[in-house]
């Protein structure tokens, strides 16, 4: 009598535990749930719009062929303003009650750091982040896969530049947090490599625009050239204060400070204003990935071409590479392993490659400028 109990509970035990190990998290027979916080409202919200609308035509397009191994693509957006605190909050909600299978294309140095713990505890896959801060280089996270180049890669080609044109004076203009602090370490380390030393620094608090008193204390020291690491309108504010006060330096920005946006801050005063880039020129279609990316912006009514929307795009790629290499049996560690075996990956005219101790796919860099009529040259 007890054997013929015991038995059918073994059998419904081990149909649990098998059900169970059967369907990773986030991952179901008809959809994969990937997670996203970023800022879609106050001054830093176009950076989180572009973001999500780049992935967006990707997954969309995806989605619209039969999606991966018959499961379609569903992005969970949270926004978090650019504030550390919300990202975190917003992090434990979409592993913990939304249960993502992974997160992507968070926008952000601050709030990428904040959301850090929280995944590599989680054993969530980190994918596409918008920053190019060491912190989710080094040390190596088994999680974390950057798309991007680094700030490093960045300011190294800016100040290249600068010092080649005959700059001998460089100031930062930087945001007090993560990611100022990211940008102002990598132009540091480049200007020590040519045995020279930041001229002067100031800082803005992040979503603010209270930048009187770093431009007069930049302006002071009449420096050649200014390289500004902050959200497109702190830095518009920036430039307007110091042109205000006769300055006539050249300015510089990191790709994170948001072209568009930041050309449409400045209006006239922008010309001039200079942008080093981490994906390809978006008005260009001389690359198959720009040439994809415009035919479905044309098709799904987008008025403006950006470098964010681009690199989200982009990014969008790499992820669906990613989880149709993973198969059909889809875990988080089939993901990691299969983005691993991208090593030298074509993507439509950008390269990008990924193995099991190196979770950097790019270090390109490429600069432009704001022109006369608002629109960016190279």
């Amino acid at each position: 009598m007890k054997k013929r109990f015991l038995a059918p509970l073994a059998c419904i035990c081990l149909a649990f535990s098998q059900g169970s190990l059967a369907a990773e998290t986030g991952v179901s027979d008809t959809t994969i749930l990937i997670g996203q916080s970023a800022a879609f409202s106050g001054p830093a919200q176009e950076l989180g719009l572009e973001m999500r609308q780049g992935a967006k035509l990707h997954f969309d397009a995806v989605n619209a062929q039969g999606g991966i191994h018959g499961r379609k693509i569903e992005l969970r957006t949270l926004d978090d303003g650019y504030e550390p605190d919300r990202a975190a909050a917003n992090t434990k909600k979409l592993i913990g009650e939304d249960r993502v299978f992974a997160l992507f294309g968070y926008v952000g140095t601050p709030t990428s750091q904040a959301a850090l713990p929280i995944f590599t505890e989680a054993k969530v896959p980190f994918i596409g982040a918008f920053t190019g801060a060491q912190l989710l280089r080094d040390p190596f996270n088994h999680y974390i896969f950057n798309v991007r180049a680094s700030y490093f890669d960045e300011t190294e080609k800016i100040v290249e530049q600068l010092v080649s044109l005959g700059s001998k004076s460089i100031s930062v203009f930087y945001q007090n947090d993560a990611y100022g602090k990211a940008g102002l370490a990598g132009v540091e380390r480049a200007l020590a490599r040519r045995n020279m030393k930041i001229a002067a620094t100031a800082t803005v608090e992040r979503n603010t625009v209270d930048v009187a008193a770093a431009a007069k204390t930049i302006n002071a020291t009449k420096p050649d050239a200014v390289v500004m690491v902050s959200a497109y309108k702190s830095v518009a504010a920036f430039v307007k204060e110091m042109k205000k006060a006769g300055s006539t330096t050249q300015f510089h920005n990191v790709s994170f400070v948001g072209s568009r946006p930041l050309a449409k801050e400045l209006g006239e005063e922008g010309i001039g204003v200079a942008v080093s880039q981490v994906v390809p020129f978006p008005w260009s279609a001389s690359a198959p990935i720009v040439k994809e990316y415009q035919r479905l912006m044309n098709a799904s009514g987008a008025k403006e071409y950006s470098f964010t929307s681009l690199e989200g795009f982009i990014a969008a790629k790499i992820l669906v590479e990613g989880l149709k290499r993973a198969g059909k049996d889809l875990t988080r560690e089939k993901l990691i392993t299969a983005l691993e075996t991208m090593s030298n990956i074509d993507v439509g005219g950008f390269q990008v490659g990924f193995s099991p101790r190196n979770h950097n796919a790019s270090t390109y860099v490429d600069l432009t400028m704001i022109g006369k009529t608002g629109q960016f040259v190279r």
